[in-house]
C-alpha cells in the first residue's frame, strides 16, 4: 500500500483497521516534506507539535474502537493567509514576517474537529495577489509537474503540495481565480464555493466581496468530502449563508443524464490555446456520451469582466490593507522619526511590488472625482455579469468552459508584464465577480506533458449539481 497515494476514505480505512496509524501517516507526509520540498518550495511553516498531538487523539480513539471522524488521519495543508494558532500567519508579505495569530480560522477549526491532521502553512502570492505564486516574499513556488514551470496562484502552495504528494488535501483561496488555475496547472481538483458558503472568518483579507476559501484534491469526491466539512454558517462571518449545505458526498451517486450543459461562446474565442480547446471539446462529447444535453449560451459582458474585476479588487485591496501600518502587528521601521515617516518606511519595505502596484490602483479609483467613474461605475458593470449567468442558468444547470487561455507558463516568463499577467484571470473573473461556484478539474495533458483543466460553473449554492457532472468528467479520464 502506498500510503502517501490514499484518497480520503483510504486513509481514514487504513487509521480504522490498524493497517496505519494518524502517526506514522503524519511523519511520512513530513518526511516527503523534508525531501522533496526544498525543490518546490510550497510550505512555508510546519505545524509538527500540534499535528502530532491531534494524530495522537485519532490514534488513541481508534485503539479504542470508537467511530473515527470523517477525515481521522488525513494530513492537510493550510494556505498562509489563513490564521492558525502557533504557526506564522505571513500571507507571503514580509510586512507580517513572524506574526503568529492567537486563534483559528473556522475553516481550520472546522478540519480539525473532522479529525484532519493539520500539517503547516503553505506558500501564496503576497496577500493572494498574483496567478503565478512569483510574488511571495518568500521565494516563488515551483511546479511539481515541470520545475521550470509556474505552479499558477495565488495559491500554488496549496495546489502544488497535493500534486507533489506532500498533502492529501489542502486549503487554498480564491479571489478572482486563485484556486481554480493553480488546480489547472497543477493537474489536481480545486473548489470555489459560492459565495457565503464557507466562512472566511480568520482569512487575511485581500477583496471581501471576491475572496473564497475552498479545497484543493485529488479527486472529485475528496473535494466533496473536504467542502461538506469546511462549509455552512458560521456567526462569527456575517457574509455567510444560512441556507443548509447539501450531502455533496452522496449526490456524486445520482445520475447526470437529461443535466443541461451550457457553452458559453465567449469563452472560446482567439487567444484560447489549441489543445486546451480540443481537451474540453472532448470533454464536452464525454458529457454527451453520458446524456446529457449540451447547447450554446451567451455570456454578453464577458468582455468587461478583467477591467470590472481590477477595479473592485484592488479597491477593497487598498482598504482592507490599510491596516498594515507598522502600530498594530508585524513589520515596522525602527529608524522612522515620525508616525507619517513610520507608516511610509514600513510599507515600503513590507510590501512586494505587486501589492504596491494593486494598492496605489485602488487608492486611485476610490479617490475624490473618480469613485465615481470607476469604483461606482465596475459595481455596475459586476451586476450586468452576473444577470449573465442568471439568465444562462435559466437555460442549463452547468456551464463548461476553459480555466485558463494556456497551459502553466515559465517562471518569469510574464512578470515584466503585468497586464498580460492579469490576462491569465479571463475565464475565472467572471464567475468570481458573480458569487456563483466553480470546480476546476484535470482533463488530460498538453503534447508537452503539462496538465490542462476544464473548468465547471454552477448556480449559486448549486455544488452538488456542479460535482456530479465534475464526477463524470474526471471517471471519463481514466
Amino acid at each position: 500500500m502506498e500510503l502517501e497515494n490514499l484518497a480520503i476514505e483510504e486513509t481514514r480505512s487504513a487509521v480504522v483497521s490498524g493497517e496505519t496509524t494518524a502517526t506514522a501517516l503524519a511523519e511520512l507526509h513530513y518526511g516527503r516534506i523534508e525531501v522533496g520540498d526544498s525543490k518546490i518550495n510550497s510550505f512555508l511553516a510546519l505545524s509538527r507539535e500540534r499535528a502530532l498531538i491531534q494524530a495522537g487523539k485519532i490514534d488513541a480513539m481508534a485503539a479504542k474502537g470508537e467511530v473515527l471522524p470523517t477525515l481521522a488521519g488525513v494530513p492537510v495543508g493550510i494556505k498562509d493567509v489563513l490564521t492558525m494558532q502557533g504557526a506564522p500567519a505571513t500571507a507571503g508579505s514580509l510586512i507580517l514576517k513572524g506574526y503568529r495569530p492567537p486563534y483559528d480560522a473556522t475553516v481550520v477549526t472546522k478540519l480539525e474537529a473532522a479529525g484532519a491532521v493539520l500539517l503547516g502553512k503553505l506558500n501564496c502570492d503576497e496577500f493572494a495577489m498574483g496567478s503565478s505564486n512569483e510574488n511571495s516574499a518568500y521565494g516563488p513556488v515551483l511546479n511539481p509537474k515541470a520545475l521550470d514551470r509556474v505552479p499558477g496562484g495565488s495559491s500554488g502552495g496549496s495546489a502544488a503540495a497535493v500534486a507533489a504528494n506532500f498533502a492529501v488535501a489542502t486549503l487554498g483561496t480564491d479571489t478572482g481565480g486563485s484556486i481554480r488555475q493553480p488546480a489547472a496547472f497543477c493537474g489536481v481538483v480545486g473548489v470555489l464555493p459560492t459565495y457565503g458558503r464557507v466562512s472566511r472568518y480568520g482569512l487575511i483579507a485581500f477583496a471581501s466581496s471576491l475572496d473564497r476559501v475552498g479545497p484543493f484534491t485529488r479527486n472529485v469526491k475528496d473535494a466533496a468530502t473536504v467542502l461538506q466539512v469546511i462549509a455552512g454558517q458560521d456567526h462569527m462571518d456575517a457574509t455567510s449563508s444560512d441556507r443548509p449545505v447539501d450531502d455533496y458526498v452522496a449526490a456524486l451517486s445520482k445520475p447526470v443524464e437529461g443535466l443541461r450543459i451550457g457553452v458559453p461562446e465567449e469563452y472560446f474565442g482567439e487567444g484560447l490555446d489549441p489543445e486546451i480547446r480540443g481537451a474540453i471539446e472532448t470533454v464536452l462529447d464525454g458529457l454527451k456520451m453520458a446524456k446529457c444535453v449540451v447547447k450554446p449560451v451567451s455570456l454578453p459582458h464577458t468582455k468587461y469582466a478583467i477591467p470590472t474585476y481590477y477595479v473592485i479588487a484592488t479597491a477593497e485591496a487598498s482598504s482592507n490593507l490599510s491596516r498594515f501600518d507598522g502600530v498594530r502587528f508585524g513589520l515596522r521601521d525602527a529608524e522612522a522619526k515620525t508616525l507619517s515617516e513610520m507608516f511610509r518606511k514600513t510599507r515600503d519595505a513590507g510590501f512586494g511590488a505587486e501589492v504596491k502596484r494593486r494598492i496605489l490602483l485602488g487608492t486611485y479609483s476610490l479617490s475624490a472625482g473618480y469613485y465615481d467613474a470607476y469604483y461606482k461605475k465596475a459595481q455596475q458593470v459586476r451586476t450586468l455579469l452576473t444577470r449573465d449567468f442568471l439568465t444562462a442558468f435559466n437555460e442549463v444547470d452547468v456551464l463548461v468552459a476553459p480555466v485558463t487561455p494556456t497551459p502553466a507558463f515559465k517562471l518569469g516568463e510574464k512578470t515584466d508584464d503585468p497586464l498580460q499577467m492579469y490576462l491569465e484571470d479571463i475565464y475565472s473573473v467572471a464567475a468570481s465577480l458573480a458569487g456563483v461556484c466553480g470546480i476546476s478539474v484535470p482533463c488530460g495533458e498538453t503534447k508537452s506533458g503539462l496538465p490542462i483543466g476544464v473548468q465547471l460553473i454552477g448556480k449559486h449554492f448549486d455544488e452538488a449539481t456542479m460535482l456530479r457532472v465534475a464526477q463524470v468528467v474526471e471517471c471519463q479520464q481514466r
